[in-house]
């Protein structure tokens, strides 16, 4: 199994579109303008040197890369590089191709030789796209996934069965795909800090902790265990979102509820396209400065748009008045395709 990591990907997008910005410091993000409220998409390598890193708010990466060049995003440029990017993995000896997201797949191939295979996948790609990529290869997705860092950039690097403790027994939990800071976190309360010590660590201690289904499963992430194979089944969306933040606070309940019902609209086109009902809501409320609510709610399914409005506008509810609010976000859950064949059809009206 072979990871495939697209480097600096955004980044690296910009500067085909831009020649004169190779070897200069990069960032992307909101309207590319620091002055406004917004946060870093990518940094270029040499603009992380300055410390800029993604998620960082744009002004405070324009204070630490005074010189970096700052651009505002593109999607849709981006979205078409990965469609070439996928398009060549796919057409590589033997490819099952399972996609991550724009800038990594995994690709599943049977071959003597993976090293070899990974330098001419890494050679498709840059023909056919000008970008470089690094591959980890792997035995279990867990390990090729995490091997990827360790080839940073333009690299090719395995991790196995047998060399995973050597490489990564004595490395922090956090190290790991899928081990976050607040996971590392309450591993450490529980006296875990490394790989091996996770690996080693007690099942029911970890159940106890994380509950039964994913205790023992941060024990397999510790072995580097998990999946055998790489699935190609087309991706389906469990829902979508939309969020904005706002360059002035809104600080009147008419304007929340006017922002609300924008977004509103915006996702429930998104969700239209599916031809599945909405089953549930999350409301996502950043007040001003900087502190985060979120308020969710399962319904009925339904298509029926009024319906939808009316349940969000009960989670406006429960916003605190007289907050100032920086961002609003608003997600809608849907049934995943398989779930649809039980139970009912619900009646497609208002869509």
């Amino acid at each position: 199994m072979l990871h495939v990591d697209l480097d600096q990907f955004v980044a690296a997008v910009e500067v085909l579109r831009h020649p004169e910005l190779a070897g200069k410091p990069v960032i992307v993000g909101g309207r590319g303008d620091p002055t406004e409220r917004a946060v870093v998409s990518t940094a270029s390598y040499e603009a992380r040197e300055f410390g800029v890193g993604s998620g960082m708010p744009l002004r405070i990466a324009a204070r630490k890369a005074p010189e970096a060049v700052i651009l505002p995003v593109d999607g849709e440029a981006y979205m078409t590089a990965s469609e070439e990017v996928m398009t060549t993995l796919r057409a590589q000896p033997g490819a099952i191709v399972q996609v991550l997201g724009w800038d990594e797949a995994f690709v599943g191939v049977q071959t003597e030789d993976p090293e070899a295979y990974a330098r001419r996948l890494q050679q498709a790609v840059l023909e056919r796209t000008r970008l470089h990529c690094t591959v980890g290869i792997g035995d279990t997705l867990v390990r090729a996934k995490v091997a990827t860092g360790f080839g940073k950039p333009r690299g090719v690097f395995r991790l196995t069965a047998d060399n995973w403790f050597e490489v990564m027994g004595d490395r922090p939990t956090i190290d790991l795909w899928g081990v976050g800071t607040k996971i590392s976190r309450r591993l450490a309360g529980l006296g875990i800090a490394t790989v091996s010590e996770l690996a080693a660590a007690e099942p029911t201690r970890l159940m106890a902790e994380f509950g039964p289904r994913m205790g023992p499963w941060y024990i397999l992430l510790g072995r580097g265990e998990g999946a055998h194979v790489v699935d190609d089944t087309p991706w389906v969306a469990r829902g979508h979102s939309r969020e904005t933040t706002y360059q002035q606070d809104l600080t009147e309940p008419a304007q929340v509820e006017e922002a609300v019902r924008e977004l509103t609209a915006r996702v429930l086109e998104d969700i239209a396209a599916e031809g599945r009902p909405v089953i549930g809501l999350t409301l996502k409320v950043r007040y001003a400065p900087f502190m985060t609510k979120v308020f969710t709610k399962k319904i009925a399914e339904t298509f029926d748009r009024e319906v939808v409005l009316a349940r969000v506008l009960e989670l406006v509810a429960r916003i605190e008045p007289d907050r100032p609010i920086r961002l609003l976000g608003l997600r809608a859950e849907m049934p995943m395709p398989e779930d649809s064949r039980e139970g009912h059809t619900p009646t497609r009206s208002g869509w």
